[in-house]
């Protein structure tokens, strides 16, 4: 089957993790200038802290920066205290979440939240029932990439974090070595492309055309410096950046790889 990948509008995603306050969404306002300046083909989004999901919304930036979150709960609603549903960030003007993020699936003295892939599923399906996009998130520890089972450990945490009921439409996945992450370390152009390769035979296998046609997103380290390089790779469907995206500028100039 050919793959339809130059088909496939890409998305460029920002993660603000836990930063940012009300001030911080100047640095939003200043990517919407540069971008007004640019002729580019792909989706851009900033996903938020949940204390920015509303105000960011509020900017109405529409479909030039479409606003996510960074987490759902599984449930709609309930004595989870802390926590936010689905439902709660598309009222307050989500498009977007990233479920599964490697800083979550991590154990409790990793400072995770040693959430399973079950549980991400369940995620999953909460935010296909508030009518949010996905952003689901596979990846391998450093001990695991040098075991050599980086390709088990990725296709396994994609069969279960992904119910049946996927489509291009409401997910893309985003492949991060958690090595990679906020380390500086980016892994070769070989490496990543034997991954997405890997991953979009996973999606094509289970789902058939559709699975051909899901965004698989590149993450960990991603920079103006090499995003040109990182985002003409196969099978590299866009990024989901850290901290390059906290400032307009970076995240403009990752944005510039798909410069028209």
């Amino acid at each position: 089957m050919t793959s339809p990948t130059k088909k496939i509008k890409p998305l460029v995603a920002g993660n603000w993790k836990m930063n940012g306050t009300g001030a911080d969404l100047r640095e939003v306002r200043r990517l919407h200038t540069h971008l007004s300046k640019m002729k580019y083909g792909c989706d851009v989004a900033v996903c938020a802290p949940a204390t920015l999901v509303h105000r960011l919304a509020a900017m109405k930036f529409g479909a030039k920066i479409m606003t996510g979150g960074q987490d759902c709960h599984a449930a709609e609603k309930g004595a989870h205290t802390g926590d936010v549903s689905a439902e709660m960030l598309k009222d307050a003007g989500a498009k977007w979440v990233i479920v599964g993020h490697s800083e979550r699936r991590a154990d409790v003295k990793r400072g995770g939240h040693g959430e399973t892939s079950k549980i991400v599923r369940e995620k999953m399906l909460a935010a296909q029932k508030a009518e949010l996009r996905s952003i689901v998130c596979v990846g391998e520890l450093l001990s695991e990439r040098k075991a050599g089972d980086t390709l088990k450990v990725v296709g396994a945490q994609l069969r279960q974090s992904l119910p049946d009921t996927c489509s291009a439409a409401d997910i893309v996945i985003a492949y991060e070595p958690v090595w990679a992450i906020g380390s500086g370390l980016t892994p070769s152009v070989e490496q990543i492309s034997a991954v997405h390769a890997h991953i979009r035979k996973a999606l094509v296998r289970r789902f058939g055309t559709p699975g051909g046609a899901m965004r698989i997103l590149y993450g960990g380290s991603v920079k103006p410096s090499n995003a040109s390089e990182l985002m003409m790779i196969k099978d590299v469907n866009g990024a989901l950046v850290g901290g390059a995206s906290l400032k307009a500028q970076d995240f403009a100039g990752i944005i510039a790889a798909y410069q028209r």
